[in-house]
């Protein structure tokens, strides 16, 4: 965990993670009489086995196995160990998942319903805007500071994974809400420490995940959206639309933080998958349409 945090600069809810899925391991060693230093590939696949056989799912299997093999990685890196036992170690194979998306229509609705003459009405409406006009991840929402907005020039300074700073760009409309907000916030009694979030509680403390998730979840209920989704989704909702609008998939990387141009290029498989449905359709010859006559 030193590693993680000093070397490879990790953030507090990546090595809580690592953590976790380390103690599936651990758990395994201690009940078969081992030592993970002493684990041979041949004792880390019947490992594998058994957390699929305790109905771990497969994209969580994949995860916990990922933190085993960075383990052991450092493991080998520190000379603990000569050879890593997870190079031939192999995942479950997982199928295509395309994350869900909001239209910009939904993302109105979402903000239409909310009741603005709460306290928190005009808050969770700016919160709503700059998640879809940012796409921030809602860790980096929950720790903005004043400090990182640079409003006049139409830019906010985000605080990523592994501590990465990037400028991202934000729409007249985001900071139209926020403004808004900073009334209210004005007129707050907040907590000492607290000051320069950008989103409290009523309270006066800074937000978590979790108010976020539930917010989110409650606003698209009374919105009558019945996609499953989260603050998560609005981030891939930022990314493709601007697929959708012809921005380059290099600059759609940047301003998601996203260090592997592989992680965006999930939403270029978005965007075909919207494009066929369209011309499913709106073409003149397909049947799907003129049965709809």
């Amino acid at each position: 965990m030193r590693y993680l945090k000093l070397q490879r600069n990790y953030s507090p809810n990546t090595l809580e993670a690592y953590k976790h899925d380390l103690d599936y391991l651990l758990s395994y060693c201690r009940q078969n009489g081992k030592e993970p230093i002493d684990m041979k590939l041949e004792d880390l696949q019947h490992f594998a086995a058994s957390i699929h056989e305790h109905g771990v799912g497969a994209s969580s299997q994949a995860r916990i196995l990922s933190g085993v093999r960075s383990f052991y990685r450092y493991l080998v890196l520190d000379g603990f160990i000569e050879d890593d036992p997870t190079e031939l170690l192999e995942s479950p194979q997982l199928g295509e998942h395309l994350p869900e998306v909001l239209s910009v229509e939904e993302i109105d609705m979402l903000e239409d319903c909310i009741d603005l003459s709460t306290n928190e009405g005009q808050r969770n409406k700016a919160i709503i805007e700059v998640l879809f006009s940012c796409g921030l991840r809602v860790s980096e929402l929950v720790n903005l500071k004043l400090t990182d907005l640079y409003l006049d020039e139409g830019y906010v300074r985000v605080l990523g994974k592994g501590s990465k700073e990037r400028l991202v760009p934000i729409s007249p409309r985001a900071i139209h809400e926020l403004k808004l907000w900073f009334y209210n916030r004005n007129l707050m009694n907040i907590k000492r420490g607290e000051e320069d979030y950008v989103f409290l509680n009523r309270r006066g403390s800074h937000l978590t995940r979790t108010m976020i998730l539930i917010m989110i979840k409650r606003q698209a209920e009374a919105a009558g959206i019945k996609k499953t989704i989260s603050p998560h989704t609005l981030r891939h909702s930022f990314a493709t639309a601007l697929l959708k609008g012809g921005a380059d998939l290099r600059a759609i990387q940047a301003m998601l933080g996203h260090e592997d141009i592989g992680t965006t290029e999930i939403y270029t498989h978005i965007d075909t998958t919207t494009l066929r449905h369209e011309i499913l359709f709106h073409h003149p010859r397909n049947i799907q349409r003129e049965n709809t006559k």
